[in-house]
């Protein structure tokens, strides 16, 4: 994002958004409370306008786009790493807490989670995913 284009999300004269960026001029309290307003409104974090991701590392680093299109709506995807059940729960509890207005996660977990929160609760279907892993161990059997 420029300069400009921020400026005219933010409000903040793009003069001013210059000489911070350039080392001219140090932000006074009240635009540095706009920067970070604005910057939590683009994350969409500002409104909890985010879809929590709960996984394992590994396959959260195959998440290439961190926002999405969605029926015409730009939607924030957050992650939210976990390796066992008792962190997946904390994560949903948590992603919730942070504002998430939806979650998607292993359907090991799902049922629990669906439990304790009050959003909705997607389930991955690892159909692709499954298949290459079944191929792995077949490979390494031999």
């Amino acid at each position: 994002m420029t300069a400009a284009e921020f400026s005219e999300i933010s409000g903040i004269p793009s003069s001013t958004l210059y000489k911070i960026l350039s080392g001219h001029r140090d932000p006074n309290m009240k635009t540095v409370r706009q920067i970070v307003k604005t910057i939590k409104e683009i994350e969409g974090t500002e409104h909890g306008n985010f879809i929590a991701v709960i996984a394992a590392r590994p396959v959260l680093d195959n998440i290439i786009e961190k926002k999405m299109k969605i029926e015409g709506q730009l939607i924030t995807i957050r992650e939210y790493s976990a390796t066992s059940m008792e962190e997946a729960i904390v994560a949903a509890i948590r992603a919730e807490r942070d504002g998430a207005t939806s979650l998607v996660c292993a359907p090991i977990v799902s049922p629990t989670v669906e439990k304790v929160l009050t959003i909705p609760v997607a389930t991955i279907m690892p159909r692709d995913s499954l298949l290459t892993a079944i191929k792995l161990a077949a490979k390494k059997m031999r």
